[in-house]
């Protein structure tokens, strides 16, 4: 029901007749990504990093040992480096980064999706775990609108701690202050979801198809988390490794031909290996001259693709030998892409719409 109920009214009269008056019946998507600063400057950086570099399921040192480090070393350092990157793949047209922009698209295409499948019953919203649009802030403005049921979608193929985990708990330190919680359902990772494989092995072949050059290698970079992480029990590792089994089956290529890697490390730690930046730069020292990468564990295009993959390791390549190199983009809001986010909305939503 889309219209505002009394709940004197759905009760018979039994409530008082001065009950407030409440909107209820409709239900929410909330598709939720990391997040991205409000702008490339000293202080939108720091801001952003803080809040981001200050989550216990991102870094789990202890805070003893990490405050000071952040507060008096990282969030120093770090933010002015960082801005010039971000300054680097910038939407300046709409003043926000690539990650914010295609999340908008993707949300705007489910909607349309979902009004075609369940009518006006279905609202659908975005938010950013870190930054800007809050989850908190979100989430209340689904409830205004009446929807008492809510899915959260975290953009993450493969669950993390660091990323899956710590959406749930921004939602249910927002619903802990609510007096009428809305029911809610989490969407699952989609690692080895034959929707989500056929659609980065379309989109890929698509891509390479369009390149002047024949790759030697393809190289498939996930982000990296420490190894400490997995050796806890996350379950990154495992289900970056079965994605990456399951595209390079479906293109038929040898290990060799077909490699994977992690990215985005710091720190002194160890992290889950092999490196990429160490792989693209032994893999131009062994004579290979052509090779493409992509990042298949990101929904959307951003910093980690952007810059880090497209940039960095582009001229590491370069610099230890190779000769042609090609980035091959994330689903995004493309056909394929959106083929993955209605599948999952669709079939998570059973029972509800």
């Amino acid at each position: 029901m889309n219209e505002i109920v009394k709940l004197s009214e759905m009760r018979q009269g039994f409530c008082p007749v001065d009950h407030p008056t409440v909107k209820m019946g409709r239900v929410g998507v909330l598709l939720v990504n990391l997040g991205t600063p409000e702008g490339t400057d000293y202080w939108s950086m720091r801001r952003y990093l803080k809040e981001f570099l200050s989550d216990k399921r991102v870094i789990e040192t202890s805070r003893l040992l990490w405050w000071p480090i952040l507060n008096l070393i990282i969030l120093t350092k770090r933010p002015g480096p960082k801005g010039r990157d971000y300054a680097s793949i910038w939407n300046n047209e709409r003043d926000e980064g690539p990650l914010k922009t295609i999340t908008r698209a993707q949300a705007e295409d489910l909607a349309v999706h979902l009004k075609a499948v369940a009518g006006d019953k279905v609202t659908v919203d975005w938010a950013m775990r870190y930054g800007k649009p809050e989850m908190r802030e979100r989430i209340h403005a689904l409830l205004e609108q009446g929807c008492d049921r809510i899915l959260l979608v975290p953009l993450y193929p493969q669950y993390a701690a660091a990323t899956s985990a710590t959406v749930c708990d921004q939602a249910f330190r927002a619903l802990m202050d609510m007096r009428w919680q809305p029911a809610i359902r989490v969407s699952p990772p989609y690692h080895d979801d034959p929707v989500y494989i056929d659609a980065l092995v379309t989109s890929m072949k698509r891509d390479l198809a369009k390149l002047p050059f024949e790759p030697e290698v393809v190289l498939v970079s996930f982000h990296g988390v420490p190894k400490e992480y997995l050796l806890k029990g996350d379950p990154y590792h495992c289900q970056c490794v079965k994605t990456w089994r399951l595209m390079r089956e479906a293109f038929g290529l040898p290990p060799d031909k077909f490699r994977m890697s992690f990215q985005s490390r710091f720190g002194g730690d160890e992290w889950l290996q092999p490196y990429t930046d160490k792989t693209v730069e032994a893999l131009a020292e062994s004579g290979i001259k052509r090779m493409a990468i992509v990042a298949p564990g990101f929904s959307a295009d951003c910093l980690e693709t952007l810059e880090e993959l497209d940039v960095e390791n582009r001229e590491i390549f370069m610099h230890h030998g190779g000769e042609q190199f090609a980035y091959l983009p994330c689903l995004n809001d493309s056909e394929e892409g959106m083929r993955v986010i209605r599948h999952i909305a669709e079939r998570e939503l059973q029972g509800w719409i």
